[in-house]
């Protein structure tokens, strides 16, 4: 099979890159205005459905930094400080 005939992947397994690449390409062909509407209907509906494929990503995304940041902070507060001089 090839790239014209092997069917495209679910939305669900999509990147984030290969989501937000097709949602452009759905908004360029909807702006076109040259598609029935049935197909803009269908344009439309994909396009929502890879809009919330890419918030998906992006909160997973921001999920990450947050816990990452949140392990930083408490690791930071745990080791000691190098200009802290021992008292005796």
């Amino acid at each position: 099979m090839d790239a014209m005939t092997s069917p495209a992947p679910t939305i669900s397994e999509l990147s984030y890159e290969q989501a937000r690449d097709e949602l452009i390409r759905v908004v360029n062909e909807l702006e076109q205005g040259s598609s029935t509407l049935e197909q803009s209907l269908a344009l439309w509906e994909r396009g929502e459905a890879l809009a919330r494929r890419c918030e998906e990503w992006l909160i997973g995304a921001k999920a990450r930094l947050d816990a990452a940041r949140l392990d930083a902070a408490r690791l930071a507060a745990t080791t000691p400080s190098e200009d802290a001089t021992p008292t005796r």
